[in-house]
């Protein structure tokens, strides 16, 4: 990685490597044995690094680590099929001079970065790269903030609608969502804001604003996504009253036709009485019998 370009490594140059040769980037898929194995017995961290690189459940933090800066950050799923909020983990090892990356599943934030190497405008140092794939992560998610409050309008505006299944599938979806990305956008805010004020000459100030700007979006999207919370149970409400309103009158009208027929019912049951038997009642003899 050198001025905003990059060139592809193998296992051997990797191997190679020594610091003056340049910023070094290993970015590892965790699905595969040999980039567990590297970690652990080639890269040179420390055990307790490298457990929590390797760590399965993982949530948005920090920590220094004996040469370096470990950060566990996540963003939104974006690859086919995939729900947004099921968020992807991505492990950072970081100094002034290597980078090691590690994930579970594609995450679009790294393509793009790795795109930009390609056309030469990628990041220059270790500190730039931080900065920028903490933006990219913040910028995919963009478009899961905006549906969802275009679900909430869509909501809004079908609460009249005649499918109360429906409705009651979308308020919930939309719930779900917005808890699940908060749960992990509020750590993930407190991190990139700590991250400012890191010590550490490899992050300048332009990278420290970079972070900052990162801060600020999140924060953002986490009042949005309170906002769509309070959306969702005022929907709500209104959606349990409709329903109240609705069922009382059913209930009212069920009600005048039970007190129409019940006096049918009653009449209709005195009439069906058998008398036989009873005191003061007449009884008729057909012509012809013998009493």
């Amino acid at each position: 990685m050198e001025r905003g370009g990059a060139r592809d490594l193998g296992w051997e140059e990797i191997a190679s490597w020594k610091v003056g040769d340049g910023i070094l980037w290993v970015h590892l898929d965790r699905n595969f044995e040999k980039s567990c194995n590297w970690l652990r017995e080639e890269s040179g961290l420390d055990a307790m690094t490298a457990g929590a690189l390797l760590a399965e459940e993982t949530r948005p933090r920090s920590f220094a680590s004996a040469e370096g800066l470990v950060v566990i950050l996540r963003g939104v799923n974006l690859n086919p099929g995939a729900d947004p909020e099921d968020m992807v983990s991505l492990q950072i090892y970081i100094d002034a001079e290597r980078i090691i990356t590690l994930r579970y599943r594609r995450l679009m934030a790294v393509a793009d970065i790795v795109e930009r190497l390609k056309q030469g405008d990628g990041p220059c140092s270790t500190g730039s790269f931080l900065a920028m794939v903490a933006e990219r992560l913040v910028a995919r998610m963009d478009p899961v903030i905006d549906s969802l409050g275009e679900g909430a309008d869509a909501l809004e505006s079908e609460l009249e609608s005649d499918n109360p299944a429906r409705i009651r599938e979308q308020l919930r979806s939309l719930r779900r969502t917005g808890i699940v990305l908060k749960r992990y956008l509020i750590p993930q805010r407190d991190i990139l804001a700590r991250l400012q004020v890191e010590e550490g000459s490899w992050l300048s100030v332009q990278d420290r604003h970079g972070l900052r700007e990162g801060t600020d979006r999140i924060a953002r999207y986490v009042e949005e996504l309170e906002e769509f919370r309070e959306r969702a149970a005022v929907s709500q409400d209104e959606f349990s009253t409709r329903l109240a309103v609705s069922a009382s009158r059913t209930v009212y009208i069920l009600t005048i036709i039970a007190a129409i027929m019940l006096p049918l019912s009653f009449i209709t049951g005195l009439l069906g009485i058998n008398v036989g038997g009873c005191p003061a009642v007449r009884r008729t003899v057909p012509s012809g019998s013998s009493v």
